[in-house]
């Protein structure tokens, strides 16, 4: 069986920038120390507008979604890489939007932090948060359990390998484009 990815969904809409991902006040934890990855994570899109809902319940760390799906322009806004690294951080394993802001989908793949999958269809339209899904990676679907409906996603393409390594550096080593140490 090939790979895939299950679990609810948070639903987000369109332009969903950096700063609604991880405030801006929260850039000084450092990525690199396990402990404040983790704080990172537990801010994970809590700049979002109170209508979405919570995305990390109260005291925890991590969400229970480890799916977003969101409509056009995700991850606008600055170039910051934490914000992949926060999502990743707090238990998110891809997004599905129609479209995605440049700079965040490339920071996807160099950080290995998340599957940055395209939709064809408006799926932010059509599911409800808390519905449960999956990625299947072989077949490029995805399938939203609660709705008994599956939807094509782009391929990954050369980004899968990538983000499968963990990272454009990891990436780089694993495949001898520069050397291990």
């Amino acid at each position: 069986m090939g790979k895939v990815i299950r679990g609810q969904i948070f639903v987000v809409d369109d332009n969903i920038d950096t700063d609604q991902i991880i405030p801006a006040e929260y850039l000084t934890l450092v990525p690199s120390k396990p402990e404040e990855y983790e704080k990172l994570g537990s801010y994970a899109l809590s700049g979002l507008p109170d209508r979405y809902g919570q995305f990390i319940p109260p005291r925890e760390m991590k969400t229970y979604y480890p799916i977003i799906i969101g409509g056009e322009n995700f991850g606008c806004g600055s170039s910051r890489e934490h914000a992949p690294i926060a999502l990743g951080a707090s238990g998110v394993k891809a997004v599905v939007a129609q479209s995605y802001a440049r700079i965040f989908f490339r920071n996807c793949s160099a950080t290995g932090e998340l599957y940055p999958w395209e939709c064809t269809e408006r799926l932010c339209d059509l599911f409800k948060t808390g519905q449960e899904a999956t990625i299947d990676f072989e077949r490029n679907q995805l399938h939203n359990h609660t709705l008994g409906q599956t939807y094509q996603l782009q391929s990954l393409g050369e980004v899968g390998p990538v983000i499968d390594a963990g990272g454009i550096f990891a990436y780089a080593r694993q495949t001898g484009m520069i050397a291990c140490q």
